[in-house]
């Protein structure tokens, strides 16, 4: 924390340097334009945009926060819960709205609708790996087909039932395991206020130029067969899978907590005692083993002796030559 605090202060200081002014110097025309002050939050744009040179930017900021993942420390979550960051920022399209653990039921399953609505409500929601600039090839490329249909479809305004989503799957825990997706990128259909659902692989449609947009519009995702196993919404073991969910969602909650180093730490040595709990013999293996080490060594004594033995059977021959050799010169 202590480092944290102190790369902080040097950022803020850095930033602050480059507002300094260096005076009116001679022969410089004298204008009356104020000086730019510092900003301290969001600008005021119209478009609202974030101030890179406030303390949220900067900590919002690719570079800040891939330096501090290094060392295992999640500065978003350290910001938020500082209130210096409101919220984490998302590479994709921000009118598509976020789905999440939390507001997953206002926002789809208690939606404010009419019968007639409600019976034509489709909810259109992509799965997305790539939380960060540095997400997979085929993640990225998704979410970019799914953000320019849903621009297109924006502005042709031909499917005012269809409802766009998008899902973060690093951090969405509980809806992912309920609905047993555990591949991103995976589109979802869903219907009647989340009780019915399609699941939809990207290669499968095989995406190219208004492919997404051709398959929304001539209705073939209603071709679809939907989820009806017992673990499905409204099936006889979807209990099991809601509890299931549960149980992940807080110790991820709890996981997500702890820098990333110790995590290393932990599931190397757990996977290393798993290794060597599958890989230990049996108790059969370890008597042959015995018995085959206790043959080898005999075998290796019986073997170093037998020179020793021929050397003094040999040395005591040549004696006994050398004797009648002195008997025969008497």
């Amino acid at each position: 924390m202590k480092v944290f605090c102190f790369y902080l202060s040097f950022l803020c200081f850095v930033v602050n340097g480059q507002y300094f002014s260096e005076g009116w110097k001679p022969g410089q025309a004298v204008t009356n334009e104020p000086s730019t002050p510092l900003s301290t939050g969001v600008s005021g744009g119209p478009q609202g945009q974030q101030d890179s040179f406030s303390v949220q930017g900067i900590l919002d900021s690719p570079s800040v926060s891939s330096l501090f993942a290094k060392v295992g420390v999640n500065i978003s979550s350290l910001a938020s819960a500082a209130g210096l960051s409101s919220k984490p920022v998302y590479p994709w399209d921000t009118r598509i709205p976020m789905i999440t653990d939390t507001n997953f039921d206002d926002i789809v399953v208690n939606e404010e609708l009419t019968p007639e609505e409600e019976e034509n409500r489709t909810w259109l929601i992509v799965v997305s790996a790539s939380a960060t600039s540095q997400g997979g090839g085929i993640s990225q490329f998704v979410d970019k087909i799914f953000d320019e249909t849903y621009n297109e479809t924006l502005i042709a305004g031909d499917m005012p039932d269809l409802r766009w989503g998008r899902i973060d799957y690093l951090n969405v825990t509980y809806l992912t395991t309920k609905w047993g997706v555990w591949q991103a990128p995976t589109f979802v259909i869903l219907q009647n206020r989340g009780q019915t659902l399609r699941f939809i692989k990207p290669q499968w449609l095989r995406l190219g130029e208004g492919a997404l947009r051709e398959f929304l519009t001539s209705g073939t995702y209603n071709e679809v067969p939907p989820w009806d196993s017992s673990f499905a919404p409204g099936g006889s073991n979807e209990y099991f899978l809601h509890y299931f969910s549960l149980v992940l969602t807080k110790i991820y909650n709890v996981t997500i907590k702890v820098p990333r180093w110790i995590l290393y730490i932990l599931s190397g040595s757990v996977a290393s005692f798993v290794i060597q709990l599958l890989h230990r013999p049996s108790k059969k293996d370890q008597l042959k083993d015995q018995a085959a080490s206790q043959k080898v060594a005999t075998a290796s004594t019986s073997e170093t002796s037998a020179p020793a033995s021929t050397a003094l059977a040999s040395g005591s021959m040549s004696n006994q030559s050398k004797a009648k050799q002195r008997k025969s010169k008497k």
